[in-house]
């Protein structure tokens, strides 16, 4: 490692920082070798005691082994020089890349077939999904790492001068950084990869979108993790950068304090999980279905299309109705038949319209209610409450079409009529006209055939598996 005197103070009454006393030392490289140092003695620096002490312990550390057997195996040819380098230590550079390489080669092809048993081992899978996870592709960016340390280990032997090791030493490590950052990211592929599988295979949609967020995030801690390390090559003190981003963050924070309790609310939607992507929710200021939940706001579109874009620290707030998650849609509705209607045909109808429910493909057979529950200004009143079983929208509407159309089938078939806002005005005495008045049949056959003939017409053009179960 290249001394750099300039950094070293001029000051004759300098005193360590680091908790030295009455000893005037300093630490040459305090983050990648503290066991070097030096110390002023009358006036001028020498190396510390403590640092001579551990020379042949700092050698060991730095030169493999076999330094010592090649110097001593070199000819003297082998000391000529070429472009200012000597002869051997060319050569030695050529078999070193030589090895190198066919270590490379022969790690990436390990690597590789473990990697593939474990891939195998952890999806279970076909082999187009273990392409796309690409676990096995670990193997290129990994054995070029081991690569990478051989040369960095391995390169103190060749004695080059200070200068060019400097240089040298300090590309191998920034390369070393970048593969391990590559190798990091290929790692959360990875995982990204085999948490979105498992929630393709979960009911819920909302950790669906979790996946991109989470992707985001863990690139974000490799990048974050690869620029303070390449910071510390450069002799730059990552601790005390950290610490000015933090308190930089924290005054940042208290002047963005709504992004902030966006985020936490952010955290909250996803831990408690009130609703899921598709659902339908409903609360005091909007309702619509859920699109997309970002780190900041929440994307519903509502019923005529449109978006609103709303906070995700006041959607954790409010008082949510999440129709997502019913078992079943309630349809209630009034039916009013007019007020000279016979309880005969009353009580017909409400049989009718019972027996038309239960053979409905889409509603609930055993949560139904039909009934003759008041009278009403211009009509009786039939209470209709019954429940389909798709929550889709468009799917309720076409059940409920096609139950009206089954009622006023229905209606006609006995000859009830619906009514309508009116005033009755009666005559008792008009010469020559006949009242006004509908005739009705409430002949018991009549009433059994007209419920049979709607009940046979609706399971005709609405057959369902519930009937057949009747039949």
């Amino acid at each position: 490692m290249y001394i750099d005197l300039n950094k070293i103070s001029n000051n004759p009454n300098y005193s360590d920082s680091i908790g030295y006393k009455n000893v005037y030392k300093y630490v040459i490289f305090p983050l990648r070798m503290p066991q070097i140092s030096v110390e002023k003695i009358n006036g001028k620096w020498y190396y510390s005691q403590e640092t001579v002490a551990q020379i042949d312990e700092l050698y060991n550390q730095v030169f493999p082994w076999y330094v010592h057997k090649l110097q001593k195996i070199i000819p003297v040819s082998g000391h000529k020089r070429i472009f200012g380098i000597e002869l051997w230590q060319i050569v030695g550079i050529l078999f070193l890349m030589i090895f190198t390489i066919v270590i490379i080669i022969i790690v990436k092809k390990i690597i590789y077939s473990v990697l593939e048993i474990i891939q195998r081992k952890i999806t279970h899978k076909t082999s187009d999904f273990d392409e796309k996870l690409a676990l096995k592709r670990l193997a290129h960016p990994i054995s070029l790492f081991v690569g990478i340390k051989i040369i960095d280990i391995a390169f103190p032997s060749l004695q080059f001068p200070i200068d060019i090791n400097t240089w040298v030493f300090l590309s191998i490590n920034i390369a070393e950084t970048i593969f391990l950052i590559f190798i990091l990211l290929k790692l959360v592929k990875v995982v990204m990869g085999i948490y979105a599988d498992y929630t393709q295979k979960t009911d819920s949609k909302l950790d669906d979108q979790l996946v991109p967020i989470l992707n985001n995030f863990l690139k974000g801690i490799v990048f974050v993790f690869g620029f303070f390390k390449i910071l510390r090559l450069f002799g730059v003190d990552a601790t005390t950068l950290l610490a000015g981003a933090t308190i930089g963050g924290l005054a940042f924070a208290l002047a963005s304090q709504d992004t902030v309790k966006n985020l936490i609310g952010t955290i909250m939607i996803f831990i408690d999980k009130p609703f899921h992507i598709g659902d339908w929710i409903v609360t005091s200021e909007l309702e619509g279905t859920v699109e997309k939940v970002g780190f900041r706001s929440t994307r519903v579109r509502a019923a005529d299309t449109s978006i609103f874009q709303i906070p995700n620290s006041k959607l954790s707030e409010i008082v949510i109705n999440n129709r997502g998650l019913l078992l079943f849609r309630r349809y209630k509705t009034e039916l009013g038949l007019r007020y000279d209607t016979p309880p005969e045909l009353i009580e017909a109808f409400v049989e009718g319209a019972r027996k038309l429910i239960l053979a409905h493909p889409k509603t609930n057979s055993e949560m139904y209610n039909v009934e003759f529950t008041g009278f009403g200004d211009s009509a009786l009143l039939i209470m209709v409450n019954v429940y389909f079983e798709s929550l889709v929208w468009a799917d309720e509407q076409s059940s409920k079409h096609k139950l009206h159309i089954a009622l006023l089938e229905l209606a006609k078939g006995l000859g009830v009529d619906f009514a309508f806002p009116s005033t009755t005005v009666t005559i008792e005495n008009f010469p020559e006209k006949k009242g006004l008045n509908p005739k009705y049949d409430t002949n018991k056959e009549h009433v059994d055939a007209a419920i049979a003939s709607a009940l046979t017409k609706f399971e005709k053009e609405y057959p369902s598996e519930k009937n057949e179960v009747n039949q």
